[in-house]
């Protein structure tokens, strides 16, 4: 590993780039252009640090910033009229409540996204893309710049944003919400805004200048939610558009990424386990671009830079130079420090929760326990921890509202995931709120499989550990009975995409722990789906579950968690499963083939028990659309609610009524 680390801190002088489908303008001796561009971006110093508790996720590393909500009803936007001015001397916190409370309920439904570049700020309002002046960007005055219904989508939204660096153009990603094709628009910015261009399948995208002063976008194209090849396209007068890498590897993916002083551009491949950077000078965009350390298999890192130098975040090596840069702070720590040291962790040791209220005011972070929601004082958030069947502590996170009396007797709605190192999903969303506010306990687990506690949290729950994060689920609702939260016969589970396995599992195995169960577009077929290699993710996803087809340790493995596998005669709790009709992640099929099997499961065990068994409810809704999953979908947030209070035998009254005011029905 010392080699490896020798390897890594001289790479980027003398790598040079071979891998790949790189194509370069001129010929270079390789040794004598490393040595050249070295010289000429002047590295001062190289810092390797190693990642302890969170590893930036690629959704962390897109600098969009939420912000506005919009309704599509209206082609143009609709400016509020009669609006009264708040008073100059309000408190920045009142203004944001007061503004909540009286903007129109309608219009929180879609959450957009916003870019500062220069004097504007650029973002979506109705069914455009607009720009406003920052000092005018709350005063409803701005510039329509591209009309989102030109392209004939169904209720378009703008995903991402990005400016050229001198105004000349804006690039918008724009998608719909069935469906994850997308469609890159390049708007030429002048006195009469005009669509340049656009690309189809564009999954990341960035703006460089060339030495002539030349905008130039980078950007990646998917194709079967593979993305493997990368261009870059000049508009205006001297117009081309060129395809200069192309990763061969299936199991990787390509992404890109502006260092936050937009002073490189790097090229990241990766996988699961393992990635490799490629660094474009962004004052030479047309110069080949340089590696910064070739791929080595369970070698994870990123790039950033800052004043002249490079930071390097990776999973392996001892730190040559320890230091924390103002954009690492959070995410970068001595692996051998106390975790409570960190200024960013509470007494577990996991990322706190934000309280989103109306989707974008976002509240203060909690320096301890029990803190009430910072804006509506009705609701109380708790840390917990379980112990796992083998002695780790599992974290949890737990909401509820402050004057709940008689815990045990409320209703429990657990959430969990346990998957590719990513947290456990814990935003503001409308019906988890109207919940909380009828009475409910929600509970997220923070399984192993997830990246809430670093890599090895992860790794400690994927490939031959995945029943870890089974046995994290299953002492995390025990944990809970027992110390007075809800009860079996009043607890629920949810879960979407690879979420569904460890639901799956558990319904499997101890089944008495749940009364109800909601799935949203769950992997329940894991053996089938990672043999069969022509689906667009099973190579990709291999380092998550293991390759069945060739290894049979993982084959024997996954036969003993498997949700479709593992299914029998025996009583089971209510089932509720949302799909989507093209869902290419996780495909239709092998959700029709669980849920048949387990009704006949069901079926079979009914006949055993005889007469007077009330059988569970297994229901399959099948959504149109070719999209995985559609967190704003008003039919599916009311369809689930309704299964879980009727399941659960609760009067739903009052709680369609308190969703009225979030969501327009």
């Amino acid at each position: 590993m010392q080699q490896k680390t020798k390897l890594f801190l001289q790479a980027l002088k003398y790598s040079i780039p071979h891998l790949g489908k790189c194509m370069q303008k001129q010929h270079l001796n390789h040794y004598n252009f490393a040595d050249h561009y070295y010289n000429r971006i002047k590295l001062k110093k190289y810092h390797l640090t190693k990642c302890l508790q969170n590893k930036p996720k690629i959704s962390e590393l897109a600098r969009n910033i939420p912000s506005r909500s919009f309704s599509c009803k209206d082609l143009q936007p609709v400016k509020q009229e009669n609006e009264k001015p708040l008073p100059e001397n309000m408190d920045a916190f009142e203004k944001v409540r007061t503004k909540l409370e009286t903007q129109p309920q309608e219009e929180y439904e879609i959450i957009n996204v916003e870019v500062k570049h220069g004097g504007f700020v650029y973002y979506q309002e109705g069914c455009c893309l607009v720009r406003s002046k920052d000092e005018e960007a709350d005063n409803d005055n701005y510039e329509v710049l591209f009309n989102l219904e030109e392209l004939k989508l169904d209720q378009p939204f703008i995903d991402c944003i990005r400016v050229a660096p001198d105004e000349k153009y804006v690039a918008a990603k724009i998608r719909t919400e069935d469906s994850e094709a997308s469609t890159c628009v390049i708007i030429k910015l002048s006195d009469q805004p005009v669509m340049e261009a656009s690309f189809p399948n564009v999954s990341s995208f960035e703006w460089v200048k060339d030495e002539e002063d030349e905008d130039v976008l980078f950007y990646t194209f998917q194709r079967n939610l593979r993305c493997h090849d990368v261009y870059r396209a000049t508009f205006g007068d001297n117009k081309r558009n060129e395809r200069f890498y192309t990763e061969k590897d299936p199991s990787y993916f390509v992404f890109l990424y502006l260092t936050k002083d937009s002073r490189f551009l790097t090229i990241n491949i990766m996988n699961k386990t393992t990635s490799e950077v490629w660094l474009i000078d962004g004052l030479s965009p047309w110069d080949p671009p340089v590696l910064i350390q070739k791929r080595i298999h369970g070698v994870l890192y990123y790039v950033e830079h800052r004043d002249d130098e490079l930071y390097i975040l990776t999973n392996v090596g001892e730190p040559t130079e320890f230091k924390l840069p103002p954009w690492a702070c959070g995410f970068i720590m001595d692996t051998n420090s106390d975790p409570k040291n960190c200024p960013f962790q509470l007494c577990s040791p996991i990322r706190p929760p934000k309280y989103y209220t109306y989707k974008f005011a976002e509240g203060k972070l909690f320096e301890e326990t029990g803190h009430e929601d910072p804006i509506t004082k009705t609701s109380r958030v708790l840390r917990l921890e379980a112990k796992s069947k083998d002695g780790k502590l599992v974290p949890m996170t737990v909401f509820h509202k402050t004057d709940s009396e008689d815990l045990q007797k409320k209703p429990l709605l657990i959430h969990v995931y346990g998957a590719y190192g990513m947290d456990l999903k814990m935003n503001f969303r409308p019906e988890r709120r109207v919940l909380v506010d009828d009475g409910w306990i929600l509970a997220y687990c923070h399984v192993r499989g997830g990246g809430e506690l670093g890599l090895q949290w992860h790794a400690d729950g994927r490939l031959t550990k995945k029943l870890n994060g089974l046995a994290d689920l299953e002492a995390c609702i025990k944990t809970l009975h027992g110390q007075g939260f809800s009860q079996p016969s009043l607890t629920t589970l949810t879960a979407f995409s690879a979420g569904g396995v460890l639901a799956g599992a558990l319904c499997n195995s101890n089944p008495e722990l749940l009364r109800a169960v909601t799935l949203e577009a769950p992997f329940l077929d894991v053996l089938n789906t990672m043999m069969d290699t022509t689906l667009p993710l099973t190579l990709e996803e291999l380092e998550e579950w293991g390759n069945p087809s060739s290894d049979e340790k993982h084959k024997n493995y996954i036969k003993r968690y498997c949700p479709y596998q593992n299914i029998k005669p025996q009583h089971y709790p209510s089932v509720h499963i949302t799909a989507y009709e093209n869902d290419e992640r996780v495909p239709l099929k092998g959700i029709v083939s669980y849920t048949e099997k387990l009704k006949e499961a069901i079926s079979e065990h009914a006949k055993d028990t005889g007469e007077g068994y009330q059988a569970p409810n297994i229901i399959l809704d099948i959504q149109p659309g070719g999209n995985h999953v559609i967190e704003d979908s008003h039919k599916k947030i009311t369809a689930q609610i309704k299964f879980l209070y009727e399941e659960l035998g609760l009067d739903s009254t009052s709680v369609f009524e308190d969703l009225k005011k979030y969501l327009k029905f």
